[in-house]
């Protein structure tokens, strides 16, 4: 994927990065949260409703 910037937030992911399967959300350059895509929880911080919102979007359209 790499980067995707939706709702205010800068979505990454990257080829070859450490399992599980996850993205790295942030916003104004700031982690906010670190998203597991198998378990669909938080690995590291807090997911609010927008994010998780727009993670589920991004997975509905293939691009996570």
């Amino acid at each position: 994927m790499g980067k995707i910037k939706r709702g205010g937030y800068q979505l990454f992911t990257w080829i070859g990065d450490h399992p599980p399967k996850h993205v790295h959300v942030l916003k104004d350059g700031k982690l906010i949260v670190k998203w597991d895509l198998e378990k669909g929880e938080e690995m590291e911080g807090v997911a609010n409703s927008q994010i998780k919102r727009i993670i589920k979007e991004l997975q509905k359209e293939g691009l996570l």
